[in-house]
């Protein structure tokens, strides 16, 4: 059995230091691994990345990450990134790392991902320049995170998660305005997981969503930005043989 941890949507600033730190140093106790499902920071600037940094530095469980729109506000993203690897993050776009946790060698693919929309109200490489780059790099992501999810399969992981930024299905967003849905992710993260395979798939951004979701070929999707999960992170539970389903727990007594 494998406990993940995750939350998104975290947004620390320098007045935040010490803000989660109490709740994630109970990780060992609880959780396996950590993920960070993007907008870390408020602003996307360096010295809000080393306030993130230092509330994950040294915790007793690996944390992995991707970053969201925030982190690149500043366009000062792969500062932020830096930042964070120097704390020890795995820090992934359009790429993963496989992990050795409680004996199972578990894979973590990642990419912030990026708008869309989803199946009957998607964008299309159609017209303008402007179009068709929107959609080109969102298809970029996806394909990425599908070549990450494929090759963490050849590495032999029993266990593969994807972990995004944006959401990779609508059913994760029921709260939101329905008219802002295409700005909230795209139907292209969900294909490239369902290509590909995964167990589990976590996601941030819908401040105003729903924590569980599916994809179309079944994977479970959980929405881990913390206004949804109203805690430090929410764990899930998976079992190498699928018979466990990946269900939140609250965090720990006195957590956030």
């Amino acid at each position: 059995m494998i406990r993940v941890a995750a939350v998104g949507d975290i947004h620390l600033g320098p007045d935040s230091a010490g803000l989660l730190r109490p709740a994630f140093d109970t990780l060992g106790t609880c959780a396996d691994v950590l993920l960070l499902a993007g907008d870390l920071t408020r602003h996307g600037t360096p010295a809000e990345a080393r306030v993130v940094a230092a509330e994950v530095a040294g915790l007793p469980v690996p944390v992995v990450a991707v970053l969201g729109n925030h982190d690149y506000q500043s366009d000062q993203e792969e500062a932020v990134a830096r930042e964070l690897r120097a704390a020890g993050v795995h820090v992934l776009e359009g790429d993963g790392v496989a992990l050795h946790l409680a004996g199972t060698k578990v894979g973590v693919a990642g990419t912030k991902g990026f708008c869309g929309g989803f199946a009957g109200c998607s964008g299309s490489e159609f017209g303008e320049p402007e179009m068709k780059a929107f959609i080109r790099y969102t298809r970029s992501c996806a394909e990425a995170l599908g070549r990450a999810l494929g090759e963490l399969r050849e590495a032999d992981c029993t266990l593969r998660i994807a972990l995004t930024h944006f959401a990779p299905v609508p059913d994760t967003l029921a709260g939101e305005p329905r008219e802002i849905y295409p700005f909230l992710g795209s139907y292209l993260l969900a294909e490239a997981m369902d290509e590909e395979g995964a167990d589990l798939a976590v996601h941030g951004h819908a401040h105003f969503g729903t924590e569980h979701g599916m994809t179309a070929g079944g994977i479970r999707v959980r929405n881990v930005a913390m206004p949804v999960i109203d805690r430090a992170f929410a764990i899930y539970h998976l079992s190498a043989n699928g018979h466990v389903p990946a269900s939140g727990e609250p965090a720990p007594t006195g957590t956030v």
